[in-house]
């Protein structure tokens, strides 16, 4: 049986835009209320047995409202994980026109991150490059990489790096010759894994087998495994789901779910619910087992890497 645990990533809980699609209904945008959601889906979470939470400081107030949270919950049990590469700057505007979040992988981006990040100790397990690519030069970079390396061993740090786009396989590669005394610098791999985007599965097998921490991110390709007009493309995808989702009594986000615990067995897939709804509705994926079969069928839905991230560049934040 798979010892894949549901974690919770507080991207969608910490800003008022996000690459999703989601229902057009029309919610609060106010940072007090999204303060609110925040702790109430963290209390929930926690409840409901999720120890994992994972932000960045690009996730709008994200990491302030989970340091907020920590502090005055107190939990000894929790493992928080967080990343250094991307500023948020559309400072809470409604509608922002510009680009959410720049990317800078510099070794000042990392102490001025890290600076603010560390508050999050003694829970914070896990610190990461932020969607980590071979043309920024992160992965070369001696002063952050040596960094890196100084924080992992002076606070018993996981260091990792999330991935994203379509050399993600090339990407996990080359962070894997990274060694310090002949010891890895990197324990742990947040990558993009999902029905639509299977591409990495090999990589992260053999990771898997080498005991690293796999840590599974946009397994509902952004909202792209629910129905809908905009991608025909995946009728046949929606079909199945749906019929899944009626023969185990659950939604489409929960088979979607169940197919990366079933088929990859990470160690930890992180839930993007918004709010305390989503996050139930995501953790009915504990509640069955896909069979041989199914997870076949599943597995045929995958697209190509180039489509599926030109398709998701063209998402719009709402």
């Amino acid at each position: 049986m798979s010892q894949t645990k549901i974690g919770l990533g507080l991207a969608a809980l910490g800003r008022p835009d996000y690459i999703n699609i989601r229902p057009e209904t029309s919610i609060d945008k106010s940072v007090e209320a999204f303060r609110n959601t925040a702790f109430s889906t963290l209390d929930e979470a926690y409840h409901l047995g999720i120890r994992d939470f994972d932000v960045a400081p690009s996730y709008g107030l994200g990491e302030q409202f989970l340091q907020e949270w920590n502090d005055t919950r107190n939990y000894k049990d929790v493992n928080l994980s967080t990343k250094f590469g991307y500023t948020y700057v559309a400072d809470w505007e409604i509608g922002y026109s510009g680009k959410h979040e720049i990317k800078e992988h510099s070794i000042d981006k990392l102490n001025e991150q890290w600076d603010i990040s560390k508050a999050l100790l003694p829970n914070l397990k896990i610190y990461q490059i932020h969607s980590a690519t071979l043309d920024s030069g992160v992965l070369s970079n001696d002063a952050v990489l040596s960094r890196l390396h100084e924080l992992k061993e002076k606070h018993e740090l996981k260091i990792g790096i999330s991935s994203s786009g379509t050399e993600q396989t090339k990407i996990i590669n080359e962070a894997q010759k990274i060694k310090f005394d002949g010891i890895d610098l990197f324990d742990s791999y947040q990558v993009t894994y999902n029905i639509f985007e299977q591409s990495t599965y090999s990589v992260l097998k053999e990771l898997i087998a080498e005991g690293k921490t796999i840590i599974i991110k946009e397994a509902l390709a952004n909202g792209r495994i629910f129905r809908s007009d905009k991608f025909k493309v995946y009728r046949p995808a929606y079909n199945y789901l749906e019929l899944l989702s009626n023969k185990y009594q659950v939604e489409s986000d929960a088979i979607a779910l169940r197919f990366i615990i079933d088929y990859l067995e990470p160690k930890l897939v992180l839930s993007g619910a918004s709010n305390t709804l989503q996050l139930k509705q995501n953790l009915k994926a504990f509640h069955f087992k896909l069979n041989d079969e199914e997870i076949t069928i599943l597995k045929s839905f995958a697209i190509s890497p180039q489509h599926y991230w030109q398709e998701r560049s063209d998402l719009q934040w709402n």
